[in-house]
């Protein structure tokens, strides 16, 4: 008989707004705090400190227009948030300072998150939707060097780059892109010679969420639809559809597949994040605590797998902080 669902390990309110993105910074060494980084709507960024379960800092750089992505750039000092004012900041949070150190104007007037890969240490490729509609522009950091811009073939109505991930096989390996477009498709881009490698037509709608697990060349993306499509890249660098999976109830707002690539959670229009098993996509279980839609999901990057912890933001103000590491 299948285990009750649990509940949240607890709780974090104080937001005021809306939660659109999440990101972990808990794998430092021991006494090191763990930290969780939110964006809202209102424009904020929210540090939590995991031991005391409160607030560390609010930093407000994005003229209190809604984030849609907060990532950290090699360990906890070092920030890039992205917000509807089409700025990219960097932040310095070191010895408690809470100042933007520089930024980079997108031009873009859309929700697609930017991505971010380390190439080289202090390095890093960031791929963003660029001001024209279909474009994607990968960009070298800190520099902001451009590397190239990725466009579609002429008659190719892709339309607007929905969500990005960018990958590489092994250090040193050439990077690549992975982008979700308005059209539904989702298309592999070789980041060095700017040239798109393979289109798979995934989602009736446009494509909201994707992620990529490098190790067995094997994706997963959500939509507006009640489906779930899993799709491979094979070594001729084609992407085919392996399976899809029907849900119960329509639209994804984000998907991620846990760094132990065992499990992966859904963030869903209907409120519910859901729980699968990554190898066969089996249901694991349905977390439903939120009173409306779940706009983000995230994994903890703790050292010790037991500590690991699973985190949901919701537009009802509210980020959900779960163990499943047990259970699953």
């Amino acid at each position: 008989m299948a285990l009750p669902p649990p509940d949240p390990q607890f709780v974090l309110r104080g937001t005021s707004a809306a939660v659109h993105t999440l990101h972990f910074s808990c794998g430092g060494p021991e006494p090191d705090i763990p930290l969780l980084f939110s964006g809202s709507e209102n424009g904020f960024i929210h540090v939590w400190n995991l031991k005391t379960r409160r607030v560390d800092t609010a930093l407000d750089g994005h003229g209190r227009k809604s984030i849609c992505c907060v990532k950290t750039m090699g360990g906890k000092d070092r920030l890039l948030s992205q917000g509807r004012d089409q700025r990219i900041c960097l932040w310095d949070l070191a010895e408690g300072r809470t100042s933007v150190t520089d930024s980079v104007f997108t031009e873009h007037v859309g929700f697609c998150r930017c991505s971010l890969l380390q190439v080289a240490q202090g390095r890093w490729l960031m791929a963003m939707a660029a001001r024209s509609l279909e474009e994607v522009q990968i960009l070298e950091l800190p520099s902001k060097t451009s590397v190239c811009t990725l466009k579609p073939e002429v008659g190719a109505k892709l339309g607007m780059p929905m969500c990005l991930k960018l990958w590489q096989l092994s250090c040193g390996s050439q990077p690549v892109l992975l982008a979700g477009y308005e059209d539904g498709s989702v298309v592999l881009w070789n980041v060095s010679t700017g040239k798109a490698l393979s289109r798979l037509i995934c989602h009736q709608e446009p494509v909201m969420s994707l992620d990529f697990d490098s190790e067995k060349a094997k994706g997963i993306s959500g939509s507006s639809e009640k489906v779930l499509s899993i799709w491979s890249l094979n070594e001729q660098q084609n992407l085919q559809v392996y399976k899809t999976h029907e849900l119960v109830n329509a639209g994804i707002s984000d998907i991620t597949i846990r760094p132990d690539k065992k499990v992966l959670a859904t963030a869903g229009w209907d409120h519910r994040i859901r729980i699968f098993g990554w190898k066969k996509l089996k249901p694991l279980a349905v977390l439903d605590y939120h009173t409306a839609t779940a706009h983000c999901v995230s994994f903890s990057d703790h050292s010790n797998p037991r500590d690991r912890l699973l985190a949901a933001g919701s537009r009802d103000q509210r980020i959900s902080v779960w163990s499943i590491y047990a259970q699953t």
